[in-house]
């Protein structure tokens, strides 16, 4: 077996911490931090993934009312251990050309296209840890037959600090949080 490359070793015996991140040298481009450690997506990307993260986030930043902004794949910092990337990102977060991660606080909706590999983290793990740390709306979106696509929509309820599942859309996609939205679903796929 062949040795580590440097940067998979954690720089203090408790793991790794949010800052971490920008600092490892020849690291692949897509690192989450969750809990201290590591998700590198190893496995490749399927192409209607990519379509339906593309489609959305032009859908999302032709309707987005200025002083927001639409960012794909960029990490969110949740707290010193927790910074995850979702596939979309709506923030008040004004634009930084060097910037690589979103502060929480400013993140209004975060999106997650699930893949097979991602599922458990996408559906489970993930928005534990935004509606932790107050992020107010999160979309899950699934493929289904005959790639249809279905967005849960959930919202974060004050009360328990939990999401809660407002819609399923399927076909037309309407929501008045972060902003008024519409889409209609079946343009997502090719």
């Amino acid at each position: 077996m062949t040795d580590l490359p440097e940067w998979m070793r954690p720089p203090r015996p408790e793991g790794w911490l949010a800052e971490d991140l920008d600092h490892l040298p020849n690291a692949p481009r897509h690192i989450e931090l969750i809990d201290g450690s590591l998700i590198l997506t190893m496995s490749p990307q399927r192409r209607w993934h990519m379509k339906i993260i593309g489609a959305l986030q032009q859908r999302l930043a032709e309707q987005a009312p200025g002083g927001h902004e639409v960012d794909r794949e960029m990490t969110v910092l949740l707290d010193p251990k927790n910074r995850p990337e979702p596939d979309l990102v709506v923030s008040t977060t004004p634009y930084e050309g060097d910037q690589t991660w979103l502060p929480a606080q400013d993140v209004e909706l975060v999106v997650e296209v699930v893949s097979p590999e991602s599922e458990q983290r996408d559906k489970k793990m993930k928005p534990a840890k935004y509606a932790d740390a107050g992020i107010r709306s999160m979309w899950i979106v699934e493929q289904e037959a005959d790639d249809a696509v279905a967005v849960s929509v959930y919202e974060l309820d004050d009360v328990t600090s939990a999401y809660t599942r407002t819609q399923v859309a399927r076909g037309t996609l309407k929501v008045d949080l972060p902003f008024p939205i519409e889409v209609d679903l079946t343009t997502l796929a090719p």
